[in-house]
């Protein structure tokens, strides 16, 4: 009925949130398995009617689906880890069809910000999400649809970033009373991104505090100023700004 008005500005619009909110208070409140079931199919047909309201314009609707899927796939139902699995591929799969066969960029750079919030809120991580993590893995090598394309490989290489995440993480709750070694970690997490300037900046703002906390202030210093270098170069490649000759070489300087 409303179908116009939720297409209107690309899908980013008042109504359209209201919808998606809706949609999102079912996963958001504790539901039984029989439930979620309809309420993944709901979802399906929600990202297949509107995809350009997660993968155009502001992420903050992707964002939050991706949060609450992963959530889902740490459930203690098997059935519904399966489903939200499928769920989580089949978003990814419309991204990059979307993205004309290109890249699941935003769905990718989404995930990884949605999986270092839930272990911080839910601590995930264990058996159940790991065996989610193998579904979609499984999705991936058994498309044949998508069997002469890169997506299979970029589903890959997701899941494998998101495993380095949750490994990193288990790694710096070892290490957190060893302030050198819980740096280290992180320094080696924010290389692993370098292609990701946003999810890098936000290991390095982390690198920063603790440098900042422990009175090492030169090294705080060093990260604020490679977290300028990365905003400057992306402005510089958005053409926003022509202040620095290549690759931000005035950074150097400093």
């Amino acid at each position: 009925t409303f179908q116009r008005q939720l297409q209107q500005s690309d899908c980013q619009n008042v109504l359209m949130k209201k919808v998606f909110d809706t949609h999102m208070l079912f996963l958001q409140i504790n539901q039984s398995a029989a439930a979620l079931k309809h309420i993944f199919a709901a979802l399906r047909l929600f990202v297949g009617k509107f995809p350009s309201a997660f993968f155009q314009g502001q992420a903050d609707l992707c964002g939050s689906l991706c949060y609450e899927i992963l959530k889902c796939c740490n459930h203690r139902s098997r059935s519904t880890q399966t489903e939200a699995s499928a769920l989580l591929y089949f978003f990814m799969r419309k991204n990059f069809e979307f993205n004309k066969q290109k890249s699941i960029v935003r769905s990718h750079l989404q995930l990884i910000k949605a999986v270092s919030q839930l272990i911080a809120d839910a601590g995930i991580g264990g058996s159940r999400f790991q065996h989610s993590l193998a579904i979609i893995n499984n999705f991936a090598n058994g498309d044949k649809q998508m069997k002469n394309v890169n997506f299979p490989a970029e589903v890959k290489d997701l899941t494998k970033r998101i495993r380095t995440v949750l490994m990193a993480t288990a790694q710096m709750k070892e290490h957190e009373k060893d302030p050198e070694m819980l740096v280290d970690l992180q320094y080696s997490l924010a290389n692993s991104y370098a292609s990701t300037p946003e999810l890098r900046r936000t290991w390095l703002e982390s690198m920063a505090k603790i440098h900042a906390r422990n009175g090492d202030l030169s090294e705080a210093a060093m990260c604020y100023i490679h977290i300028a270098a990365l905003i400057a170069e992306y402005l510089k490649r958005k053409g926003k700004i022509n202040i620095f000759k290549t690759n931000c070489v005035s950074i150097n300087i400093i």
